[in-house]
């Protein structure tokens, strides 16, 4: 009897602006039977906002920021306990300081080191900005054209990063994951 190979452990990103879908898709992923790890800031928004924290994105970026660098390292850990392949990740590492420098502030070295030691597979894909289907909400303050500067500044961190790009087009959440699947087979 033949030994079965092991698969290695695929982890892949599907990142972009704020309301650009990507937990749409990564639940659409899910119900199709993959493995997903969610957004951890909307975690990290609800505990400060139980403390009584409104914002602590804005009233303490670094601390908000280390929060999610400690999640996603978390995520990033916990992908190998879940015994399926691919993992994906509703946003990466390299999304906080993308953000950071989206909104001016200093970048600690631990955290580029942090999105350096923590590689994810490639392709890293990319929601673009998306007008007809952005909606504001309670943990989504930011406006459409803020949306697309953070989306700038996602891309260019993960260019920065060597990381190559797939652009989701625009369509149904079934026809995007489905976009998502077949790029993946392409890449084994």
């Amino acid at each position: 009897m033949e030994a079965k190979q092991v698969q290695p452990l695929k982890r892949i990103v599907i990142t972009g602006g704020p309301g650009t879908g990507k937990s749409t898709v990564i639940n659409e992923l899910i119900r199709r039977g993959y493995a997903a790890m969610p957004e951890v800031s909307r975690e990290v928004i609800r505990e400060a906002k139980a403390r009584g924290i409104d914002q602590l994105f804005l009233t303490d970026p670094l601390l908000f920021s280390r929060k999610l660098i400690e999640g996603r390292e978390r995520q990033f850990r916990e992908a190998e306990k879940l015994g399926k392949s691919p993992v994906f990740f509703d946003r990466g590492i390299p999304d906080v300081p993308a953000y950071m420098r989206y909104s001016k502030t200093p970048v600690p070295d631990e955290f580029m080191a942090s999105a350096r030691k923590h590689r994810y597979n490639q392709p890293v894909f990319i929601m673009p900005p998306w007008q007809e289907i952005y909606v504001n909400d309670f943990e989504r303050y930011e406006s459409f054209n803020q949306a697309q500067l953070i989306h700038n500044r996602l891309v260019n961190m993960y260019m920065e990063l060597e990381y190559f790009l797939i652009f989701v087009p625009f369509g149904t959440v079934e026809k995007r994951a489905d976009f998502i699947l077949d790029v993946l087979d392409k890449y084994e």
